[in-house]
Formats: C-alpha cells, structure tokens, sequence
C-alpha cells in the first residue's frame, strides 16, 4: 500500500477547492492551491482560514494545529507552479473538455511518477483519463460537498488506472480523516446513483399528483426520519443542477427508464425557478420568514382505553402495529382472536404481501383500514376502506400516510386518523397508490442500491456508509430492506409496475433472489 503523498496539488479554489486544500494542509501535507483565475485565490484562501479558524473554535483541532496547517498552504498563479506535486487533485468545472485539457497540461508541467485525480461528480473517468500522458495515473477522487464536514470520499478507477494511483488516492483520503469507499466508473459513480430516486421518485409523485411538494417533503422528513425532503434538497442543490445531472444519467445509461429527466424539472428551469439561488424554486425564499413551518414536536400516544382492534399481518408493520396499540392502550390482537360478542371495534389489514385468503376481509360494517403496499386502495377490493402506509421501525417514525376513495365513509376516514393519532403519529392525506408516498420512495432506494450490487459498482456495506456519510440518510438502502422485508419492498415495486406498467419499477433480480432465498441483498 502506498504512503500518503507529503505535496499536494489543488486546481480549483471555489468551495470544493478550497475545502480540498483545507483537508490537505491539516493532514500535513504541503498543499498548493491553483486557480485559472487569479482573482479567485485570494477568496479561497481566506475560505480555508476561515475553516481552520473556525475548526479551532469549536474543538475540532487545536489553535496550534490550525497555525501549522495555514503554514503548509500557498497559492499559485501558474499550473507550473505544481510540478512537484505527487498529487493534483483537480476540483475545476463539469466541462469534459476543460478537464482534459487540465490533463494535458498538468502532464507537461508536473514532474516525477505524479496521480491525477479528478473530484468530477457525473463525468465518466474514463472519458477523462486519455488526455494525460499517462492514463494509468488516473483515479477519481469525488468528494461531498462540503468536503471539510463530510466524511465520505469514493474511489474511482477508470478502465486506464493503475493499482499504484487507486492505492495513493486511497492513502490521501485517509491521511484527511474520509472514509475512502471504491466505486465502478459510471453515472453516478456509487453514491449519487444510490441515491438517485430520492428525487426522481419524489417528482414523479408530484406529477402524478399523489401530493404537493411540502407534503412530500413533510412525509420524507417525518415519516422517514431524513434531515430534508427531497423538494429542499433540490432548491438547495440547484433546479438546473439537477436537472442536468438527470440528463446526463439519461445519456450514459442510453435511456434507462429509471433515470429519465422529469418534465417538471424542465418547466422550473425553463421558468428560472432555480432554488435558494434565484429566491424561488420549489419554495418560495423571498421573504423575511421561514419558507416552511416548523415540524411539531413530538405527540404522546394514548388514549385507547381498552378499545377493541384487529389488526392482520405477519410482518414487521403488523407485528409492530399491535405492541405500539396495546401501549396506547388499545385491546389489539390478530382478527381470528376475536369471536362471539368479543368483536372489533376497528379492523386493519397490514399484510404484507397479502395472502389469498385475506382479500376482501369481511368487516360486517366495522371501519377497516387497508395498507397500500403491492396494492393502491383502489384495487383493495374493499371500496369502503381506508388507505394507510407507514414503514418500520415504527419508534423511529413519526408519521403514518393515509388515503381514501370517494367510496370511504366519512366515519371510517375519522376513525383511521383518530387511531393512529392516539399511537402518537402525524398523519397526512394524499391521493392513493402502491406504497403512497415514502414506500414508494425508499423501495426505488432499495431497487437502485440492488441493481448497483448486483452489477458490481459497490459493496452492500459501501452503498450504506455512501448513503449514510455521503447524503445523511437516516439508514442506508439495506438497512431499510433489512426494516422493512425484502418481501414487502418487491411487493410494492411488483404493484407498482402492474398498475403504472413503467419500466422504472421494474425490480432488480439481485432483489428478486433476495426474496426468493431469503439472504438478503448482498
């Protein structure tokens, strides 16, 4: 294994840059810092003081270590000034052309056995590596933004890259404190591939009309325990970002129907809605207050008292269903326990999947609640039912989805939202469909990390950690799948590709033998 690299280059002082160099310097390593526009060193030095300075106030590291490490930094106005760089580290813009250029010169001007790493998010490596004299010497780098705070760095060898350039990427990463994790060249590399139908899955939702765009957020945030909905993190990100990142994907995939742009991306950008940076997006930032209400405190679950409910399923939600009602006080137990004048007062099937007996569960006018996971409402066959969705583990969440048809009694609507209120959950109404709105979101998540394992692009453990440490899931994509059931997320998937009949739903066969065997998806 190769040591660290004691010099390290930087192209780039924008934040990526700048926060590239930051790590460099406090992991020792006399770091230099270009930028093809001089104007701007000035700015990302200061970043990087600012960093340091900052660091040292909070504890990070100590005020000496923070001296030392500005001490190791110097800024460049001419590329040639990083010849004797063993590592150059190129954070410049997403223009193909721009980075082999970079290549070529830095091929010229840097002397000795050098590795060229490129922090690209979408382009291909491969695409990139040709361009240096020599090939072998180039790796992917991509860091996550801001790369001071986070955590994660993926590794990404071309086709063209030598064991030596991966084994000192590797080693640079480390010695800066990341958490190095190798990923296959491709769209998206592993992380932003993983994490693709975070928003992709949201604005389909959203153009189906399943929800607005503050319900679904609200339901991501609440219900899923996610720092930020994916409408957010788009206005945070940038409209037209994402929206160029979705049509890269669609290109380098050659139209994979999991990875088709939205329309509705399209229409923002076209509008100038571009997020936080233009003041609208999604969310409206004009004005003096918060562009969304505070999500309320937790609720206190109870209030049963003694009230009888059946409650169907095997499964985690099922089983979990019942202990959370016993605690709020409710007289919860399987349906086939209940008989004679001892009859429920609520009756709720959360199988899944459903077996062939309990379709069209006979309630002799009880209210009966039906979960919508390899089924919407609609195809329940029970048109006086209502619709709920909720995922396990059900103490890590805080919201329960529900749904009804214009078949649903109003009585049956108000004792579904008075149930699950009296469990402590939030609930929001939205249109119906297999998996409403965050089953459906996570299971893509799932799919898409199975379609990655499955085609070798990163590890079960990797796709976790990327997820986790790169974009701050509450848990990564198995650990969801191990949650929720591989049976009940490909029973959601299946029900979505009967009713949507889209290609983007279709599971992956990773996915499909996880179900089958029962090993999971590794």
């Amino acid at each position: 294994m190769s040591a660290a690299p004691s010099r390290l280059g930087v192209v780039g002082a924008g934040t990526m840059g700048a926060g590239i160099a930051q790590l460099g310097v406090l992991a020792r390593m006399d770091t230099v810092l270009y930028d093809a526009f001089p104007e701007a060193l000035e700015p990302g030095r200061v970043r990087i003081e600012e960093g340091l300075r900052k660091g040292a106030e909070r504890g990070r590291w100590s005020e000496d270590d923070a001296s030392a490490a500005g001490e190791r930094l110097r800024t460049a106005g001419e590329l040639s000034e990083l010849r004797d760089s063993e590592l150059v580290i190129e954070a410049a813009p997403e223009r193909p052309d721009l980075k082999r250029e970079l290549f070529r010169r830095l091929s010229e001007v840097c002397s000795g056995d050098f590795v060229i790493a490129t922090n690209t998010s979408s382009i291909l490596i491969t695409s990139l590596a040709n361009a240096a004299e020599r090939p072998e010497n180039v790796v992917g780098m991509h860091f996550f933004n801001p790369p001071p705070l986070m955590e994660l760095v993926e590794i990404i060898a071309a086709e063209q890259t030598g064991e030596r350039a991966v084994e000192v990427a590797t080693a640079a990463a480390e010695a800066m404190g990341r958490r190095p994790i190798p990923a296959q060249d491709g769209p998206g590399f592993l992380v932003n591939r993983c994490n693709r139908p975070f928003g992709a899955e949201a604005l389909r939702l959203l153009q189906e009309r399943l929800a607005t765009p503050e319900q679904i957020d609200r339901i991501v945030r609440l219900g899923g325990g996610f720092r930020m909905g994916p409408f957010e993190l788009m206005d945070l990100v940038g409209i037209d970002v994402g929206y160029e990142v979705a049509q890269s994907f669609h290109a380098q995939s050659f139209g994979e129907p999991r990875w088709k742009p939205s329309p509705l991306q399209a229409r923002m950008v076209a509008a100038g809605r571009l997020g936080r940076k233009t003041g609208r997006g999604w969310y409206d930032y004009s004005g003096e207050g918060r562009y969304r209400p505070e999500d309320p405190e937790p609720r206190e679950a109870g209030g049963g008292d003694g009230r009888r409910v059946a409650i169907q399923g095997g499964g985690a939600v099922a089983r979990e269903l019942r202990e959370r009602a016993r605690e709020a006080g409710f007289d919860a137990r399987e349906p086939d326990e209940f008989g004679g004048a001892d009859e429920p007062e609520l009756v709720i099937d959360a199988a899944v999947p459903t077996r062939a007996s309990d379709i069209g569960l006979a309630t002799d006018g009880v209210p009966f609640l039906s979960i919508c996971a390899e089924r919407s409402l609609a195809q329940s066959y029970t048109p006086e039912a209502c619709g709920f969705h909720v995922l396990p583990p059900l103490d890590a969440t805080r919201l329960v989805e529900l749904t009804r048809l214009p078949t649903t009694p109003d009585s049956t609507a108000d004792a579904a939202a008075d149930f699950f209120s009296a469990l402590g959950f939030e609930t929001e109404w939205v249109d119906d469909a297999p998996g409403l709105v965050l089953g459906r979101i996570v299971c893509q998540l799932v799919n898409e990390a199975a379609f990655a394992i499955g085609e070798g692009v990163g590890s079960a453990n990797d796709v976790d950690a990327g997820l986790e440490l790169g974009m701050h899931h509450p848990r990564g994509p198995i650990a969801w799948s191990e949650a929720i059931g591989v049976d009940h997320v490909l029973a959601t998937l299946d029900g979505l590709m009967a009713e949507r009949g889209e290609e983007r739903y279709r599971a992956a066969p990773l996915l499909r033998r996880a179900a089958a065997t029962g090993a999971g998806i590794r």
